[in-house]
């Protein structure tokens, strides 16, 4: 395999190894809250989701991407992500839940395939698109 093609393929390794470890996060937490509280779908996704997110953009920022890339500036970036992604999750999967029915832990497993799929994209390209591999390059030898 190509160098490139290699560490891309690696790259997509370790985002879905730490996604998987945010879902777990994120899947055990809206366990806790949808079953041990009477609130509804909503908040007990979205804290869920926040949890996960925070995991995961610690993790992927330093051993997916590498990156260099001014933190602030990287979270502000991956916060317009999920300034989109979050209301669409919340109000389509209270919908799925509320009204049509459907079970809340197919509707959360469905925002997290959703989510993965979105934010690697986003992440490869827009966050650390040009930054990628630049912490191992700035490090002292």
């Amino acid at each position: 395999m190509e160098n490139n093609k290699k560490k891309e393929f690696w790259r997509v390794v370790k985002f879905t190894l730490f996604s998987i470890s945010a879902g777990l996060i994120e899947i055990v937490s809206f366990t806790l809250l949808n079953e041990l509280t009477s609130w509804s779908y909503w908040p007990c996704y979205l804290i869920a989701l926040v949890l996960s997110v925070l995991w995961n953009f610690t993790l992927n920022r330093k051993f997916t991407f590498q990156s260099a890339a001014n933190v602030p500036v990287a979270m502000l970036k991956v916060a317009l992500y999920y300034a989109v992604f979050t209301p669409l999750s919340t109000i389509g999967g209270n919908y799925l839940a509320e009204t049509l029915h459907w079970n809340e832990y197919l509707v959360t497993a469905l925002n997290m395939i959703l989510n993965f799929v979105t934010e690697f994209l986003y992440q490869r390209f827009f966050v650390y698109g040009k930054s990628i591999d630049t912490a191992a390059k700035s490090k002292p030898e």
